[in-house]
């Protein structure tokens, strides 16, 4: 299977993204993932809505949440102490200081973004997550979630939260975490896929491609990569309740008759050692 875009639109489409969330990045408060603003309240409000817990979200640095998730990767991540986290377009850190909490001091939680100003963003909390846990187990990375800055064979888990829709390429988001994942390691992912196949007019409409709609791909086109690739025990599960939350993304466009918020979960497989 290939990537859906040829390198020039690959390009345009990540200028467009990259553009966008710099631009939320720098607002004032959270923002929805609708292209209204909303206060940190509504953002919490929705946060819990998904699945996350009030009382973890308590514990965030100002800002960290934007409202731009559309699931909790974390209730698929089982993170355990010590395990090393990484999370894939981690913005404002939202998801990542989540983490770092589970995995504890002798774990760690790394989070990639290519939006420098999510980047910064990220980084200024970063003092005020020590100074409530006292530990250093969190850093932000730029770089491209199609060309991760993480060594080979060094995560556990890899988390994602309504981000690898926007890329152009998602055979090579695979790809690299499957080259990042340890024998064993897993994806835990809660993104967009397409119910049905979408109409050539939201694909190629860079309002929704940024909006977390357009670039949607198949459930079958996300089964068939991941098992290309080589991961095993593939689970993606469409939320059709999820419907509801899309069709305020992009009012009056229908898109809630095409696209849902899914679980997404697969395991890199363990090497076997032969001895003899």
């Amino acid at each position: 299977m290939t990537s859906e875009h040829q390198p020039g639109e690959e390009e345009t489409t990540r200028a467009a993204v990259r553009e966008r969330y710099g631009r939320i990045a720098q607002r004032e408060g959270s923002c929805c993932a609708s292209s209204s603003c909303c206060g940190v309240g509504a953002a919490d409000q929705a946060a819990v809505a998904m699945g996350y817990d009030a009382a973890d979200l308590a514990t965030l640095p100002a800002g960290a949440n934007m409202g731009l998730s559309c699931g909790n990767p974390l209730a698929l991540a089982s993170l355990k102490p010590g395990e090393v986290v990484l999370d894939l377009g981690s913005g404002g850190g939202f998801d990542v200081f989540l983490a770092g909490q589970k995995v504890g001091p002798t774990g760690r939680a790394i989070g990639v973004d290519m939006t420098p100003e999510m980047l910064a963003k990220a980084r200024r909390n970063i003092a005020a997550y020590r100074e409530r846990t006292g530990w250093d187990n969190v850093e932000f990375r730029l770089g491209e979630i199609e060309h991760l800055p993480v060594a080979d064979s060094g995560v556990d888990v890899i988390i994602s939260n309504c981000v690898i829709n926007l890329s152009p390429d998602k055979p090579a988001v695979f790809r690299e975490a499957f080259r990042i994942l340890r024998s064993g390691g897993r994806l835990a992912i809660s993104d967009v896929v397409a119910t049905a196949p979408l109409p050539e007019s939201m694909r190629s409409d860079k309002g929704l491609v940024c909006g977390c709609i357009g670039g949607a791909a198949t459930i079958d086109e996300l089964r068939g990569w991941l098992e290309e690739i080589g991961f095993e025990r593939i689970r993606i599960e469409p939320r059709e309740e999820s419907r509801l939350m899309v069709s305020q993304w992009a009012p009056g466009s229908g898109a809630e008759q095409y696209v849902v918020s899914a679980w997404i979960e697969a395991i890199r497989p363990a090497r076997l050692c032969w001895c003899g």
